[in-house]
This record gives C-alpha cells, sequence and structure tokens, in this order.
C-alpha cells in the first residue's frame, strides 16, 4: 500500500498556533470501498479560521471540533486518482474540505466544490477563484451592495479575503481603504492592490487615522478581524450602513471571550444593518460567481498575490504565518 503523509494535530494550541501543536506522520491508504473516491491532493489552502476548531469543545453546528493525533481539516484543491463513486471519476479536478495530507480517501459526503473547467492555475481554485475570493464576492455583491461613490473599508486588507474584496468594491466604483499593519503592507494596499487610502491598525490614534482616510464616513465595512476595530468603526458609520462578519481573526486565539463592542446602539441611530455569512452556504452558485471572477481576471481587473511554502511538512508554519502576519494574499502550500 502507498504511504499517506499527514500532518496531525500533536497538541491544542494555548493563543496562536505554534509549529509544535503540529506533527508529520505517514500513514497507510486504506483500501478504496465502495461509494469512495481516492483523492491526491495537489494544494492545501491555510486559512486562518480553521484556528476556531483546533480548541477541545469548539464543535458547532458548521464543524466538529478538530481531534488530537488526527489529520487537520482543511481546504484543499487535488485530482481524483480512482473512484468506486458514481458522481467522481479519475482526473476530476475537486475543491473540498477535506485534510492536511497527501491523499484522501472519502465518501464525498462532506464539502465538495467540482471545478468543471480548470481555465486558471489550480491554486486559482483555493484563492481568487475559491472560498477565499468567493467570500469577497458574495459578502460584497450580496450583503454589502455596494454602490458607486460609497466608501468600503476592508480589515485585514492584505490577506486572502481582504486582498481581494478591495478590488471587487472598486469595480462597483467604490472608494476603498484598507486596514493593514505597518507602513510597507499600507503602500503596498495602495500600490499593489488598488487601495484609494489605507490605514495602519498599530497606529497611536487608530480613530483619527480611521477618519483621515474616511473623511465621509464609512458606507460598508467588510470585517475579517473582528474585536476592537469593529468598535472603533462602528463611531464612524453612515447612515444606511452595511457592517459584513466574514471572519474574527483577532479572536480566534483568545482564551477568555473579549468583551463585545459597546456601541451597538450606533447600529440603531443609523438604521445599519450588521450582518454574517458563511460562503459554503453558497455552493449551488460557486460556478456562476468563479464565472464573473474569472473574467474580471481575464479583463485585467483583479490582481492575485499568494504566499505559498512548498512540502507538505511546512503546512504547519504556514498555519503560523498567518497568525504571525507574514503573508500577503493567499497562503498555500503546494505539495
Amino acid at each position: 500500500m502507498q504511504e499517506n503523509r499527514c500532518v496531525v494535530l500533536a497538541s491544542r494550541p494555548q493563543g496562536a498556533p505554534a509549529v509544535h501543536n503540529f506533527r508529520l506522520e505517514s500513514r497507510q491508504i486504506p483500501p478504496l470501498q465502495a461509494g469512495q473516491i481516492l483523492c491526491r491532493n495537489l494544494y492545501i489552502s491555510l486559512d486562518a479560521g480553521f484556528r476556531n476548531w483546533m480548541d477541545e469543545g469548539s464543535g458547532d453546528n458548521v464543524l466538529p471540533a478538530m481531534p488530537l493525533n488526527e489529520p487537520v481539516m482543511g481546504l484543499t484543491l487535488g485530482r481524483v486518482e480512482e473512484s468506486r463513486h458514481q458522481d467522481f471519476k479519475a482526473g476530476d479536478i475537486l475543491m473540498a474540505r477535506f485534510a492536511w495530507e497527501e491523499f484522501t480517501v472519502t465518501d464525498a459526503g462532506d464539502f465538495i466544490s467540482p471545478i468543471r473547467q480548470a481555465d486558471y492555475p489550480l491554486n486559482y481554485y483555493l484563492g481568487v477563484l475559491g472560498d477565499t475570493g468567493l467570500s469577497a464576492y458574495f459578502g460584497l455583491t450580496d450583503h454589502g451592495q455596494v454602490t458607486p461613490g460609497e466608501t468600503v473599508l476592508v480589515s485585514a486588507a492584505a490577506g486572502a479575503v481582504g486582498s481581494i474584496a478591495g478590488q471587487i468594491a472598486k469595480l462597483h466604483g467604490a472608494r476603498t481603504v484598507g486596514i493593514s499593519s505597518g507602513e510597507e503592507k499600507c503602500r503596498r494596499l495602495i500600490s499593489e492592490l488598488g487601495y484609494d487610502a489605507a490605514v495602519d491598525r498599530t497606529a497611536a490614534d487608530l480613530a483619527l487615522a480611521m477618519a483621515d482616510a474616511c473623511p465621509q464616513g464609512i458606507d460598508v465595512y467588510f470585517d475579517n478581524v473582528g474585536g476592537p476595530i469593529l468598535e472603533t468603526v462602528l463611531d464612524q458609520i453612515n447612515e444606511d450602513a452595511r457592517i459584513l462578519l466574514c471572519g474574527s481573526v483577532a479572536t480566534y486565539n483568545q482564551q477568555q471571550p473579549e468583551p463585545g463592542p459597546n456601541n451597538l446602539f450606533q447600529l440603531t441611530t443609523k438604521h445599519a444593518h450588521m450582518h454574517g455569512f458563511m460562503t459554503h452556504l453558497n455552493l449551488d452558485r460557486y460556478d456562476e460567481a468563479r464565472a464573473t471572477m474569472a473574467r474580471w481576471i481575464s479583463e485585467g481587473h483583479l490582481v492575485v498575490h499568494e504566499h505559498r511554502l512548498q512540502g507538505i511538512e511546512n503546512t504547519g508554519q504556514a498555519f503560523c504565518d498567518l497568525f504571525a502576519g507574514i503573508n500577503f494574499g493567499k497562503t498555500i502550500v503546494e505539495l
């Protein structure tokens, strides 16, 4: 039997994840049973949101808590090697919620999005044409309903979702402002991603820096981080503002809950809307969204940035890099 290298959850992170929380193992690939497929994973997507299910007892109505000493759950892009399932054949390309492993044997009962026509590099289907890019697409088009001339503020603007969200808002005619860490990343938001302005979240006076960058107030806030920044934003929203809750990376590592914003009454006085959304619930619309995003790429309207590592042995490091702020754009591991 062929060996399958995988990265298991060796210990539960205490705060930010560390490399020692993950361990590389070799396991045997089990024989394929009726109704199963064998998929060779080509790329692994590193997504900060999966930190949410690494704690004991963290399971919810979305996903179960990850068990110790088992392969870490994540999104992958791979090719079907062998199939005993009526809906799949050898050679099919799948973006799926499998695990940090070189091969996956599954009954295809979990989240799977077939790539029916791969016109772009396969890694794109984990990034700009995968769940991260589609999060930006569905968030801004369905829920943000951005109109020309509005101010759209995006947190974690240099990350996988944020780097695409700002560009989509720009395509809708908005004035775009990105929040990131440090002068260098803020400069790149403007020069490489087309943001109109940038806010350094480490500024001594974040509220003042935000007000300077958004002199007309904030119409749409695409929130990838949660935490105290949301409270600062709420004090500067306009009437009928839309707050889009996509992620909460600022809270994933907290061992004690942080107090919520104390100014939620702003939503009432500004008759604003705060709305959370989960991209995978739009699975039946992935083909439609990908077609639009692909057209924007071919027309030169979307720039794709990627932080890539090579080899499954570097997957734990790549995940930790997310929380250290090392990446600019989408983080993946090529197997």
